[in-house]
């Protein structure tokens, strides 16, 4: 391994100093296109003053002016201006000026300039300017500046100014400023621009502007939204024509409300209540599921619903709801170790002046066992609290 490496580190270095001749300007030389083989090519030594171009290169680690056909080395190929063709190497292919065709290599793919074509790299695939084709690369994929088409890396990618087409990452895909197209990750998405597309996470999808397309991730988050978050929390500063479909759905107009109540099922309640328009959702939590004469227990609920008014500072409201109920040290009592319950209600609310409104709920809940297909407990829901705007 440590072999290995030093050879990266001189391909590297020697890859600086090729690119560096390149940009001096010196008298051309002009050399007639030909056939490279080599054992060992010494790269600080070889001239890349000429326009001459190599059309076959065979070799262990070779260097060159130009390929126009094929080149295949057993460690790696170092290219001073541009590669059009098929290149084959066992650790690296690094090009200082565009690539257009196919580059295959063990470990990283490095093009200083534009690429057309077909990348695969066991490691890293960097590209300094523009990426056009399929990128493959086992760890990571970079890009300075615009990419189209397709690009995978096994774990991240990174993209500049402008991204099109697809890309697909087992951790993250990062885009600098505009992304158009799909991009899909096991952990997030990062579009620093405007977002026109599809989004898929595993965690969570960030626009740094206007999103115009589908969220899809537990967590979404855009500037501004024109299209569709889909996820457990979705959220955006400037709404422009969106839809919000979550478990908590925020934006400019959502209110967040504090909820203080009790009850027959969950004695002592408090809960937050996202508010918007019509639709309102609740998440909270309350103690004792069973009585105050038992041991604790607890339980984590959400509901979801729709508030009509009725008569001035007169509101109904009806919502649906599910609940997880822990019974804790009752267990050891004969109760179960854990509940669900699925539950109705019609909520009628009373807004008072200063930010202060009252509720009475009544409705319906079933109470039932994770593990069977029964009923623990059945029966008529009855609360009342207060409502802190």
């Amino acid at each position: 391994m440590k072999r290995i490496f030093s050879l990266i580190c001189l391909s590297l270095l020697s890859a600086g100093t090729v690119h560096a001749q390149v940009n001096k300007q010196q008298p051309i030389r002009k050399e007639k296109t030909g056939i490279n083989l080599s054992l060992w090519r010494n790269i600080a030594t070889q001239r890349t003053d000429t326009v001459g171009s190599t059309f076959f290169n065979l070799g262990i680690f070779s260097a060159m002016n130009c390929l126009n056909g094929l080149g295949v080395n057993a460690l790696g190929a170092v290219v001073g201006r541009d590669m059009n063709g098929v290149q084959f190497s066992g650790i690296s292919n690094m090009v200082g000026g565009s690539m257009r065709g196919v580059q295959v290599a063990g470990i990283t793919n490095i093009n200083g300039s534009n690429l057309s074509g077909l990348s695969v790299s066991g490691l890293v695939g960097i590209t300094g300017s523009y990426a056009q084709g399929v990128v493959l690369s086992g760890l990571a994929n970079i890009t300075g500046d615009n990419s189209n088409g397709v690009i995978m890396g096994g774990l991240l990618n990174i993209t500049g100014e402008k991204s099109a087409g697809v890309q697909l990452a087992g951790l993250a895909n990062i885009s600098g400023g505009d992304f158009a197209g799909v991009t899909a990750s096991g952990l997030l998405n990062v579009v620093g621009g405007d977002m026109k597309g599809i989004q898929i996470s595993g965690l969570g999808n960030i626009t740094g502007s206007t999103s115009v397309g589908v969220q899809l991730a537990p967590f979404n988050v855009a500037v501004h939204a024109k299209g569709l978050q889909i996820g457990l929390v979705n959220y955006y500063k400037d709404k422009l024509d969106g839809f919000q479909l979550g478990l908590v759905n925020a934006n400019p107009n959502t209110k967040v409300q504090m909820m203080i109540f009790g009850g027959n099922t969950t004695k002592l309640n408090m809960a937050a209540r996202f508010k918007n328009e019509l639709f309102y959702t609740i998440l909270g939590g309350g103690t004792h599921y069973l009585g105050f004469s038992d041991k604790f227990s607890g339980a984590l609920f959400y509901r979801a619903g729709l508030e009509l008014p009725v008569y001035k500072q007169l509101f109904i409201s009806g919502d649906l709801g599910y609940q997880h109920v822990e019974t804790f040290k009752n267990k050891d009592y004969g109760f179960p170790a854990r509940l669900y319950s699925l539950q109705t209600r019609i909520n009628l609310e009373y807004r008072l002046p200063k930010h202060l409104g009252v509720f009475v709920t009544g409705g319906y809940g079933w109470d039932r066992y994770y593990n069977r297909n029964a009923n623990f407990d059945k029966g008529a829901i009855i609360e009342g609290g207060v409502v802190l705007f």
